[in-house]
């Protein structure tokens, strides 16, 4: 077994000029290991160039170029995803399945010994007794968490032919250099004063949980500190705790300069509003998560999960406060003419 602590760990990061990507790959070599970020043919890798990272093409629907991919790799960090909250249910087959699995065999085929699988706290979906933790049922709103629902049972078929995991499930992921994602669409229609966050659905108290993009990165480089412990387990990554969107709301308010919405509106009286605008968007190819039906499913129940099992065995300690990490990305938003 390698002890990371000392030894020079070859890993394999799948996903790397992607958001997360390009964190994990920036963080896992500072913690001194020897990256190499997969990227598909077309990709943008001028990030990861400017890093010096070494790069493979390597595509989740060709085989072949997985087993070359995952050749002298020692650990296989797994975030390639096909990630949309509204996308085609063959394509989340194809490849979050599918896909996995293809890279699980050529990782199996050059033995690597441990393959870290990116999933999701949507892999959980809404909690009717919050805090939810890694043993509460899965229950996913959207085909996105049903694939990676899938997909974890796939990861964990390979644990009986000798290749072990993790699971790292994160939630509400957000910060610098997040863009056309749900905590982008959500900070920025806010700041832009749009219709959709000139209201809050319902109560306003359902439970929702972010987390900073730099907490995230930190889990997958501790699971890979600490191999044993993390063999063949599942760790939810996230801020310890949770907020109500009226809090929520109120911070994002609070930096933007203006007053929280007052106005509750009713969700069927929401999704009454919203299917206009979805109907519009579906045909023009227009994509924001807050203009879908199904979101107000979401803001109207709780997304809250315990992290208490990544601090025990992990020694994971979130770094960002939500008010703290709002204003960091709202910075760079503006630095960067996104607001």
């Amino acid at each position: 077994m390698i002890d990371l602590a000392g030894d020079d760990m070859k890993v394999l990061v799948t996903g790397a000029s992607g958001f997360v990507g390009g964190y994990l790959v920036e963080e896992l070599a500072r913690w001194g290991h020897s990256v190499t970020g997969m990227v598909r043919k077309n990709s943008d890798r001028s990030f990861l160039e400017e890093l010096g990272v070494k790069l493979v093409v390597g595509d989740l629907a060709d085989p072949d170029s997985l087993t070359k991919a995952t050749k002298g790799v020692d650990a296989v960090v797994h975030l390639a995803a096909y990630y949309t909250f509204s996308g085609k249910k063959e394509v989340y087959e194809s490849v979050n399945v599918g896909g996995t699995r293809s890279l699980l065999e050529a990782s199996l085929k050059n033995r690597v010994i441990r393959f870290v699988y990116c999933s999701t706290t949507e892999a959980i979906g809404p909690v009717e007794k919050p805090p939810g933790d890694e043993n509460s049922p899965t229950n996913p709103q959207y085909d996105y968490g049903r694939s990676k629902v899938k997909a974890e049972g796939v990861v964990k078929d390979y644990a009986s032919k000798g290749l072990d995991y993790t699971i790292v499930r994160p939630s509400g992921i957000y910060g610098p250099r997040n863009v056309d994602d749900v905590s982008y669409w959500f900070i920025t229609s806010v700041f832009k004063n749009s219709i959709s966050t000139r209201f809050i659905v319902g109560s306003g108290e359902s439970l929702v949980q972010f987390t900073h993009i730099s907490d995230v990165v930190q889990g997958f480089a501790l699971v890979l500190e600490k191999l044993e412990v993390s063999k063949n387990q599942v760790y939810i990554i996230s801020e310890d705790g949770a907020h109500t969107y009226n809090e929520t709301y109120k911070i994002l308010c609070d930096i933007s300069g203006r007053k929280p919405p007052r106005i509750h509106v009713n969700p069927w009286l929401a999704k009454a509003m919203i299917t206009p605008v979805e109907g519009i968007n579906r045909v023009t190819g227009r994509e924001n998560f807050m203009w879908h039906t199904k979101t107000v499913d979401s803001v109207t129940t709780n997304r809250w999960y315990s992290i208490e099992k990544a601090k025990k065995e992990l020694g994971f300690t979130p770094k960002y406060d939500l008010k703290t990490g709002l204003m960091e990305t709202v910075n760079w938003y503006k630095r960067n003419g996104y607001l």
